[in-house]
């Protein structure tokens, strides 16, 4: 079916529209993506990707150029609506997985699993089997997911600081050997000089980041990202000031965790729960 255009010929698909209307307002002034970028100070490659429908850049880069122009909320508002089409979520995604390969430190809370870059294998694959992936797609998603964790390794790798709900570590695998070996490879990291794991036990009751797994992502340039993920969709948020209103939120979630060391031997008696594997 051909795409529906508005009577103006502009097309109505978000994504589409905003990098429509960003390119109608450089060539109207005669612009090159060189001279744009000179006038807002950008990068012209960014402006490039934002006109083909590659990215959407940030709030701030919008921002000045809505300024530029002197179309005051137009493009934040087509921005805006693009960053809310469901079709971005993937791509939100992808850019957070760039984002977190480029941090130099990072801050998790998860809900229900152990975050990804501290799963092993055989997590890895238990989980995504329940989620119905299977075949090469599926030792494909696991080998990714296992490399993910590499980011940590190394001569000088980033800071990571992860609060686990206690429900992580009572939904075990099916598989109790797996399990033994998610408990203990978790055990290991806590050791680490650049991991921190605490443990927020079931005890401390509610708070701001109930059923939403959360990462900040400090970058090389500064800047603190965050991803927001519940059952129904994950969200990029790089506003600064809705950045820092979900780190106040995190700060608080970890004032009401275990300490790191009181959280390792939380993590040592429930491996100790974890039947054995019969003798034969």
């Amino acid at each position: 079916m051909p795409q529906r255009l508005a009577v103006t010929g502009r097309s109505q698909e978000p994504r589409a529209r905003f990098a429509e209307e960003l390119r109608r307002l450089r060539t109207e002034r005669g612009l090159s993506l060189r001279d744009l970028a000179k006038a807002v100070g950008w990068d012209a490659s960014q402006f490039s990707k934002m006109e083909s429908g590659q990215t959407l850049g940030g709030p701030e880069i919008v921002q000045a150029l809505d300024q530029y122009y002197g179309t005051p909320g137009l493009l934040v508002t087509l921005w805006e609506l693009a960053v809310a089409d469901p079709t971005q979520f993937k791509e939100q995604y992808r850019r957070y997985m760039m984002l977190e390969a480029e941090a130099v430190s990072l801050w998790q809370y998860s809900v229900s699993a152990p975050p990804g870059l501290l799963q092993t294998a055989g997590y890895a694959r238990e989980a995504l089997t329940a989620g119905g992936i299977k075949g090469e797609e599926l030792d494909r998603q696991v080998e990714a997911r296992v490399r993910r964790g590499l980011v940590l390794e190394g001569e000088d790798p980033p800071v990571f600081r992860v609060i686990l709900s206690e429900a992580v570590l009572r939904t075990p695998l099916a598989d109790a050997q797996r399990w033994r070996e998610q408990l203990e490879h978790l055990s290991e990291a806590a050791e680490r000089t650049n991991i921190t794991v605490q443990v927020l036990p079931f005890s401390a009751g509610l708070h701001g980041l109930m059923n939403t797994d959360t990462m900040f992502l400090r970058l090389l340039d500064g800047r603190t990202v965050a991803y927001a993920e519940n059952d129904v969709r994950g969200e990029l948020i790089e506003e600064a000031s809705k950045v820092e209103r979900l780190m106040r939120t995190y700060d608080a979630v970890r004032d009401l965790a275990l300490s790191s060391a009181r959280s390792r031997k939380f993590i040592l008696r429930m491996l100790e729960e974890v039947p054995c594997e019969p003798l034969t």
